[in-house]
């Protein structure tokens, strides 16, 4: 059964990215106990730009665990060992650090039942220069984009409450539309 292995969150801060201050939500930092889900997202959570994040179908971030090993192989391969050894859950923005499932076995309509909550899986992430300054290297988004390890956002289907160590059920929902089919559509689109 897949776990939840870590909850984050973080309010909207300023902060400079090339040579120019801008607002960001992407710092996350885990909480520990119970946090509430409302329609919007996590209690104590913010999106910066609302034009890309946030908003009812895109209010919680989850992102697959299995792929914090892979990050700190290319950040090594791109000279940055130095500044982390081990990069901590929530590094890559994400609200929910997931074990047990991958962007491979999710589709656009299925639904993350927790005990005291309900997500729907609505799209996969598009990487940007924040994702590429937070991981410290500028070819970050395209790594992400190269390799389909984006992770997927959620509505709230059933508001409620989760905490790390939750285990969840999958729940199929149409099968119509899989996260990395729709990934590569969007990414094809952006790379022409």
């Amino acid at each position: 059964m897949p776990q939840l292995l870590s909850v984050q969150v973080a309010r909207a801060r300023r902060v400079v990215i090339h040579d120019r201050s801008v607002l960001t939500a992407i710092h996350k930092q885990a909480v520990h106990g119970p946090v509430a889900v409302m329609p919007l997202g996590l209690e104590g959570d913010e999106q910066a730009d609302l034009s890309v994040h946030g908003g009812l179908d895109k209010a919680v971030y989850a992102y697959p665990a299995e792929h914090y090993a892979r990050w700190q192989v290319v950040r090594r391969e791109a000279g940055l060992s130095g500044l982390q050894d081990t990069l901590p859950w929530g590094s890559v923005g994400e609200n929910l650090t997931l074990q047990g499932l991958l962007e491979t076995d999710v589709w656009v309509g299925d639904i993350l039942r927790f005990a005291n909550c309900a997500l729907r899986v609505t799209q996969p992430r598009e990487p940007c220069y924040k994702f590429n300054a937070t991981m410290g290297f500028n070819t970050a988004a395209k790594v992400m984009a190269q390799q389909g390890c984006c992770g997927f956002y959620l509505a709230v289907k059933e508001p409620g409450s989760l905490q790390a160590g939750e285990d969840f059920e999958l729940v199929a929902g149409p099968r119509r539309l899989s996260i990395p089919e729709m990934f590569r559509a969007k990414m094809f689109k952006h790379l022409r």
